[in-house]
């Protein structure tokens, strides 16, 4: 007999889903609880380790007062010249942070979410390599010094004072007494030697950062808080060397030097003494689709940043980026040129948002990489010929005005032309694919069979691979462009687009042909890492292979030279060889482009750029504006 679904059966079927539907509720409610306990349980113990320091902190100075041992003069290098602070308590790094705390509309609250345009591979000091890690680590953790945005100066932040030798070998930092990692534990000048001492070992994957520091002969202690740097030999950039490392916890990171390949291949291993914190330093992993910070309770710093958290998501695709940003769900949007134009004009994102247009004094550049093979497998760009040609052939100056719609400006080299490393005798080379096609007939390309493709003289085609990040659509753009501009003068190049881990997996094997990417910049840049010949091996930077003795010497006399006025000819001479050797064809300097939530005030330009990523934090959003609450 067939059975019927009766009324009886639907009121059963509802009962029992909505049954099912408050289930998942409760455990929803009661998972979101049980987190929200955990988080209360971890910022109560927080609270109470910092009350037991406290008491311990009391009772020292109580025994000093029975003792008459309590001296009210905390520092004896006030009068030093390069004295760190503004006075007793404000270090002079938070100046510009305490003018800011003293506005009228300034409050402490809201989160500050933004979106990375690529997933994270790792989060990691020394194993990350890539701007988006270390804009998240300059959060968290900290250096002896930093830049004043204003002057450019190097000022204390960890460091209270230091002190250079005259022949600026002998670096002495004093740190301040007070700082803290996040998890409560003191920094001192052991965990200063321990970071030296981390990045030198040999099996930890920092290849990188070890190149720069294989100047320094040593790091010692002298004592609890004096930290002393001994350099090999002079270095333009010791000062910013020593005073720019950050400073990794020893009680957190040592463990893992007795298995390093932990360390190497871990995705989230992040913690400092800085103003923000991962909630669990050990748990980040890329497959989570954004990164979190939160407010480091324990911070030691005078300032407390205005953000509860800091949130970035992670929206490959540019599209979802600006609806994202349209929709109120990001607060800055880096706008790609022809976006920038319409969204001038848009009414109603202009009422809600704030416009930033501007070439930034420390820009980067991008650039098309030639790889040039081994010494044993030359490839076809091991002759600078053929790099000088594929320079002749790309037509910059039409990149910028059409598809940059003219923000931006051609490269000449690594160097700035606004800087005094820029040698002014030198401009960039031009379009000229009659130039090109000459000098590529010297090495032997030709049209051998009338197809409108060269061949060399084995009657191979002049065809290469270009590999790009798939997730940028500027670059697609510039790619298919250059498809077209080449096909011209018969040369074939493949599109490669490219996932970014995959992209970071090439440039360690260095298995691509060429490559387009891009390098940010800085007040002065050493060009070390990415031409020297020494860095083509182990992991170093020079992943195209450019090997030119001349140019080794004059980068290795530019580094040991202190003297800025003697220091500046052989940068420029530097820069003389790479523009005749075109280990790049360096495309252009990108102006920024920004839109900015209306929410966050206190957005200024300084010599740095957008104050948007200072440390100490300089942003914050009024009361009546905050949207977002812990």
């Amino acid at each position: 007999m067939e059975r019927r679904f009766t009324v009886k059966d639907f009121s059963n079927f509802i009962f029992l889903s909505l049954l099912a539907v408050m289930i998942l509720l409760t455990m929803y409610m009661v998972d979101r609880q049980w987190s929200k306990m955990t988080q209360m349980e971890r910022v109560m113990q927080e609270q109470a380790d910092s009350m037991r320091e406290l008491r311990s902190l009391v009772r020292g100075v109580d025994k000093r007062i029975q003792n008459g041992r309590v001296n009210i003069a905390t520092s004896s290098d006030s009068s030093a010249a390069n004295q760190a602070s503004v006075d007793d308590d404000i270090p002079e790094a938070f100046r510009r942070a305490k003018i800011v705390a003293e506005q009228p509309a300034f409050e402490e609250g809201d989160w500050l979410v933004q979106a990375f345009g690529l997933n994270l591979k790792t989060m990691t000091p020394l194993v990350s390599s890539d701007v988006y890690a270390s804009n998240v680590q300059r959060y968290v953790m900290e250096s002896l010094l930093i830049r004043d945005p204003d002057t450019l100066e190097w000022v204390g932040l960890i460091a209270r004072s230091w002190d250079v030798s005259d022949d600026g070998l002998t670096l002495t930092f004093k740190l301040r007494k007070d700082v803290v990692f996040s998890d409560g534990q003191p920094l001192s000048s052991d965990d200063i030697v321990f970071t030296f001492d981390f990045i030198m070992n040999e099996t930890i994957a920092a290849p990188r950062t070890r190149a720069y520091f294989e100047k320094m002969a040593s790091v010692t202690a002298l004592d609890e808080f004096t930290v002393i740097f001994e350099f090999k030999e002079p270095y333009f950039n010791a000062l910013s060397l020593a005073g720019g490392m950050s400073i990794m916890a020893r009680h957190f990171y040592e463990p893992y030097l007795e298995v390093p390949e932990t360390f190497n291949q871990s995705k989230g291993l992040l913690l400092g003494s800085g103003p923000y914190r991962l909630q669990d330093p050990k748990g980040w992993t890329p497959d989570l689709g954004m990164v979190e910070l939160e407010r480091n309770p324990r911070y030691w710093g005078p300032i407390l940043p205005a953000f509860d958290r800091l949130l970035w998501k992670v929206i490959e695709n540019d599209s979802a980026r600006l609806t994202t940003f349209r929709n109120g769900e990001i607060d800055i949007y880096g706008a790609r040129p022809r976006e920038y134009k319409t969204l001038l004009d848009d009414v109603e994102l202009s009422a809600r948002t704030q416009n930033f247009e501007y070439m930034s004094p420390t820009a980067g550049y991008s650039y098309i990489g030639w790889n040039q093979g081994s010494v044993d497998e030359p490839s076809r760009f091991a002759d600078k010929r053929v790099r000088q040609a594929m320079t002749y052939l790309t037509d910059r100056e039409r990149i910028i005005d059409e598809i940059m719609l003219g923000y931006g400006e051609v490269a000449i080299s690594p160097f700035s032309p606004r800087s005094h490393q820029h040698n002014k005798a030198l401009s960039a080379r031009g379009y000229h694919p009659e130039k090109a096609k000459a000098l590529l007939k010297e090495v032997g390309y030709e049209d051998r069979n009338s197809d409108g493709v060269l061949e060399d003289v084995n009657g191979e085609p002049f065809e290469f691979g270009l590999v790009y990040f798939q997730g940028n659509e500027d670059t697609k753009r510039i790619v298919l462009f250059l498809k077209d501009l080449y096909a011209g003068a018969g040369v074939l190049l493949h599109p490669k687009p490219t996932e970014w881990s995959v992209m970071l997996d090439q440039l360690g094997k260095r298995d691509f042909d060429a490559i387009t990417l891009g390098w940010s910049s800085g007040v002065e840049t050493d060009i070390f890492q990415m031409f020297h010949s020494s860095q083509t091996d182990n992991g170093g930077d020079n992943f195209v292979g450019n090997k030119n003795p001349e140019l080794d010497k004059l980068i290795d006399e530019a580094r040991a030279t202190v003297d800025e006025a003697q220091r500046m000819p052989l940068w420029q001479q530097s820069e003389a060889i790479m523009h005749d050797d075109q280990p790049y064809t360096f495309l252009m300097r990108r102006k920024t482009m920004a839109f900015i939530d209306n929410r966050i005030h206190n957005i200024e330009q300084t010599q740095l750029g957008l104050n948007s990523g200072f440390v100490p934090v300089e942003w914050y959003v009024p009361l009546e504006m905050q949207k977002y609450s812990d």
